[in-house]
């Protein structure tokens, strides 16, 4: 006799469209620009499923960036343990592992709209998602930091934290894409990205390590 009811991955499904459709329109119109009935009707879902999945709209704002954002900083947290600690660390290793997964991010299709996503993100203030990054990720940066202070005991705490600042502003513009240096059209993308990742450990580093 037939069974019925959804398949096994039905939940997961629905849950990945409602992610991607969240996402494209939070890229287009903004947190607050799209509305409910727009992702609804993009993800082929009703109010409910989003109410089951996230709870609220800002649980799914939240949901978009820990899909990415996990992943980005596990590759950070990953390549930071294979140079932490040791002797022979240079500050240009340390600053590779904290650019080139964030470049790496951004040089696929999703990447590229995620982007989209982070700099409405930026430019609209939110503190809901500030404090979310802050108590998801902040233990990224204290690594991090930790590294940058063995590296430059020069730096006052108040100095060094300017200075990464300015460095993640930076490392923010390259992943945009919207800088004056574009892909040609004979590099490849992997070629413009290992150009990219070299230019700015280069810039970093003279910037973290001036007097």
């Amino acid at each position: 006799m037939p069974t019925t009811g959804t398949p096994p991955n039905s939940t997961a499904s629905t849950k990945d469209r409602i992610l991607a459709a969240a996402e494209t329109l939070f890229a287009q119109r903004g947190f607050d620009g799209a509305s409910l009935r727009q992702l609804t009707a993009a993800a082929g879902v009703n109010l409910a499923a989003v109410n089951y999945h996230f709870g609220s709209k800002e649980k799914l704002v939240d949901e978009v960036f820990r899909r990415r954002l996990d992943a980005l900083n596990q590759g950070r947290l990953a390549a930071l343990a294979t140079v932490a600690g040791r002797d022979s660390t240079t500050l240009e290793d340390v600053l590779e592992a904290y650019i080139r997964p964030a470049l790496e991010l951004t040089h696929d299709d999703n990447g590229a709209l995620f982007m989209r996503v982070l700099a409405r993100a930026f430019a609209e203030h939110d503190d809901h998602l500030r404090q979310f990054l802050s108590e998801n990720y902040g233990h990224v940066m204290r690594q991090f930091t930790a590294e940058f202070t063995h590296l430059l005991p020069h730096l006052s705490r108040a100095e060094l934290y300017w200075r990464i600042d300015l460095v993640t502003g930076a490392l923010t513009h390259a992943m945009s894409g919207f800088g004056m240096i574009q892909r040609k059209g004979d590099v490849s993308a992997t070629a413009h990205r290992e150009q990219t990742v070299a230019h700015l450990v280069r810039f970093a580093a003279a910037g973290l390590s001036a007097p």
